[in-house]
């Protein structure tokens, strides 16, 4: 039983040492001005540049797309969604706009 001990702790202690840690703060500002994927409790979901956010994640967004099932639905200069309906908000990466 210490055996299994050991290799746990080692593999954690190698995964902890190789990632700094981040705070859910410095990816909100690492993201900022950068093209972003936000995702809905509704399912629907828009990708855009995150122009800004609050402390309640209310979202702006410029560029913005409306995809529905995968499925582009509608294109918008600005966006505004309130932070309640937010499930999720990623980063896109290697994407440029």
């Amino acid at each position: 039983m210490s055996g299994s001990g050991n290799v746990s702790n080692s593999n954690t202690d190698a995964t902890t040492s190789t990632t700094e840690k981040r705070s859910p703060s410095d990816f909100l500002k690492k993201i900022l001005g950068r093209p972003v994927t936000v995702k809905l409790n509704n399912g629907t979901t828009f990708r855009g540049i995150l122009a800004c956010l609050d402390g309640y994640m209310n979202i702006a967004m410029e560029q913005t797309e409306e995809l529905v099932d995968g499925q582009l639905k509608a294109k918008y200069g600005d966006c505004f969604i309130r932070g309640n309906n937010v499930s999720y908000i990623a980063g896109q990466t290697g994407k440029k706009r």
